[in-house]
C-alpha cells in the first residue's frame, strides 16, 4: 500500500523531496489530530475560546510587525513572550484544571468488565431516581425553591464541609421536608450520594458566565458554576416559576419535565454508561 501511494506521488510530483512513509508516521499523524481535535473541541466549549481568539488576533498583529519591520514592536513582544507565558497559565488556570479532572475521569479499561456487575455499577437505585423526580416536581408545582446535587465520579466532600452534615435515605418526603419555606435546612443546597443524602444547606461556587441570562437567579447561577467545576448532575426548583431545570457539564437545560428529569437521572444511573461498552462473561461478549 506504501509502495504504491509513493509511485503514484513520485509519478505526479517528479523533482520534489517524498519522505519514507511508515505505518508508524500514520499513527503519529492520527494521534496529533485527534489529541488536536480533542484540545480544539475542549476550548470550543469554555471560556477560554474568547482568549484563544484575543491571542490569535495578537499573534497576527505580531506577524504584521515583522512583515513591515517594526522592530520596536518586535522587541516588546521578544520581552514579553516569558511574561505572557506564565499569565497564560494563570488566566486558563480554571479551564485547565477542569480539563485534567476530566481526563483522569477517564478510564482506559472503563468499557470492558471482567464480569457484569450491575448491582456494583448502579449509582443510586430506581427508588432513589423516583423520589427525586417526584419531590421535584411537587415542590415546582406550590414554586418552592430547590437545589439538589447529584454526585457522579468526582467526590464533593469540599461542598460537603460547607453544610450540615446528614446521612438519610433519598425519598420525596425528606426532599420536600427539607426545602419547605422556613425550615432550618431550606437554604442552600442538598447533595445526594448514592441512595443517601449527605448534606444540606451546602454552599455551590457560582458561575461567572456573562451569557446567563438575567431572568435566572442565584440557584440557577450556582447550579451552573457547580455543574463547570464537577461532573455533578444539579437540579434545579425555581422558586417565581416552579420550572425544573438541570445543570451539567457546564450547560444548563430550562423548563423540563418529569420524563426528561428522569432520563437525564438515568444517564447516570449506570458508571460506565458509555454507547459501546463490552462485557465478558463466561466465554462470550456483549456489545
Amino acid at each position: 500500500m506504501m509502495d504504491w501511494i509513493r509511485n503514484l506521488f513520485s509519478r505526479y510530483a517528479n523533482g520534489m523531496y517524498l519522505p519514507d512513509i511508515h505505518i508508524k508516521d500514520v499513527v503519529e499523524i492520527l494521534i496529533i489530530t485527534v489529541i488536536v481535535y480533542e484540545i480544539m473541541l475542549w476550548i470550543k466549549n469554555t471560556k477560554a475560546w474568547m482568549l484563544l481568539r484575543g491571542i490569535i488576533m495578537l499573534g497576527l498583529f505580531i506577524l504584521l510587525a515583522w512583515v513591515f519591520q517594526m522592530h520596536t514592536i518586535l522587541f516588546l513582544a521578544g520581552q514579553c513572550i516569558s511574561v505572557l507565558a506564565t499569565a497564560a497559565v494563570v488566566v486558563f488556570q480554571p479551564e485547565l484544571r477542569r480539563a485534567l479532572e476530566k481526563l483522569g475521569e477517564k478510564n482506559l479499561f472503563s468499557n470492558i468488565n471482567l464480569f457484569d456487575r450491575n448491582k456494583d455499577n448502579q449509582r443510586f437505585s430506581d427508588a432513589t431516581a423516583d423520589g427525586i423526580v417526584r419531590a421535584c416536581f411537587e415542590m415546582g408545582s406550590v414554586c418552592t425553591g430547590a437545589l439538589i446535587v447529584v454526585e457522579q465520579a468526582i467526590q464533593l466532600n469540599e461542598y460537603e464541609m460547607t453544610g450540615i452534615e446528614l446521612d438519610c435515605k433519598v425519598s420525596s418526603q425528606v426532599l420536600i421536608n427539607i426545602f419547605e419555606h422556613n425550615t432550618p435546612l431550606h437554604d442552600g443546597a442538598v447533595i445526594i450520594r448514592g441512595d443517601r443524602i449527605t448534606s444540606a444547606t451546602c454552599y455551590l461556587p457560582l458561575s461567572d458566565n456573562m451569557s446567563i441570562s438575567k431572568d435566572l437567579g442565584t440557584r440557577h447561577r450556582a447550579a451552573l458554576g457547580m455543574s463547570e467545576v464537577c461532573d455533578a448532575l444539579v437540579i434545579v426548583v425555581s422558586e417565581e416559576t416552579g420550572m425544573v431545570s438541570v445543570a451539567m457539564g457546564g450547560n444548563l437545560t430550562r423548563d423540563i419535565n418529569e420524563e426528561e428529569l428522569r432520563k437525564w437521572l438515568s444517564r447516570i444511573q449506570y458508571r460506565n454508561s458509555e454507547p459501546k461498552k463490552f462485557a465478558i462473561r463466561k466465554g462470550w461478549r456483549r456489545t
